[in-house]
């Protein structure tokens, strides 16, 4: 694999959190950001090292799922794909990279999110309170809000390019994908959500649901982008979990609430985090990542 200068890279997509370049024929560069959104909008101050814990976590979540399905990453060692000329611009960018990059073969996503809940919550929450349905299939009646699912479910959703993602069957999922595409997506993901649910609860988290991102490579269907961080589910410590109730989650919750009290109108321009959001929203990445895990953030590249 030839290294290549990043100032050479074509810029692909840049997301609310990740940023893509193009890699060669085959590959491409993700970088994931220090941004933060809430309510889809992109706020303007950044997370210290958000990045590098969705890198951290995503990287250990691919080695225990190595047995559930191939995956995307082929290396997280900028030095093994990055030329460092020795500038000073160019040492600035290789440093400001490190532990938030990694080096990701092409696949041919599916056109669905595949999220499995273990827990009901959320819109699923909404839609079961309402019509005792999850994702348009019944479910046992009496659950409460936070209440576990008799058994997790694979529950996809549609991919939307601007608003949001759409509930949908497993039903309207075969339309989409096909009946072997659909069963072998829904297989992957309930085992890997086994996988994860189980190691978290033994580090005192619940994982109550999570999306992952599935596509195609050499034919094969991988597991992508990132996987069971803060950004993709949803973290309760089990301490203080209760049926009935919301469980506060390791993620942007403090940024979440602090703007409700603000009455922003949730449009742009949104209004300045204050240090103390901002610090007590790494703070809760960070616990998520060394809970689960058991090892410091600090051992990571670039923190």
């Amino acid at each position: 694999m030839d290294k290549l200068k990043f100032s050479t890279l074509k810029l692909v997509n840049r997301g609310k959190v990740r940023d893509m370049y193009e890699f060669q024929d085959d590959m491409l560069l993700l970088i994931a950001s220090d941004r933060i959104s809430a309510f889809d909008v992109v706020l303007t101050e950044p997370i210290p090292n958000k990045g590098r814990v969705l890198t951290a976590m995503t990287v250990a979540w691919l080695n225990e799922l190595s047995g559930v399905a191939p995956n995307h990453l082929v290396s997280t060692d900028i030095n093994e794909f990055l030329v460092d000329d020795r500038s000073i611009e160019e040492r600035n960018v290789i440093e400001s990279l490190a532990g938030r990059t990694t080096l990701v073969k092409k696949a041919k996503m599916l056109p669905i999110e595949c999220i499995v809940r273990g827990y009901i919550s959320g819109s699923a929450w909404k839609e079961y309170s309402k019509n005792g349905t999850v994702h348009f299939t019944s479910v046992d009646p009496g659950l409460l809000e936070s209440s576990p699912l008799p058994e997790p479910i694979f529950t996809p959703s549609t991919k939307a390019d601007i608003g949001h993602d759409e509930n949908i069957s497993f039903a309207e999922a075969v339309n989409l994908i096909g009946q072997d595409a659909a069963n072998r997506a829904r297989d992957i993901c309930l085992s890997a959500y086994e996988i994860g649910r189980k190691k978290a609860l033994e580090h005192g988290i619940i994982v109550a649901d999570t999306k992952f991102e599935l596509g195609y490579i050499d034919g094969e269907m991988s597991i992508c982008d990132e996987v069971l961080t803060p950004d993709s589910s949803r973290f309760w410590p089990k301490d203080q979990w209760k049926e009935g109730s919301t469980p506060p989650s390791f993620d942007k919750q403090p940024v979440r609430d602090w703007l409700e009290s603000t009455g922003w109108d949730k449009t742009p321009p949104p209004p300045s985090l204050p240090a103390e959001v901002i610090t007590s929203t790494s703070r809760r990445y960070r616990e998520a990542y060394e809970k689960i895990f058991d090892k410091s953030l600090d051992e990571w590249p670039g923190v």
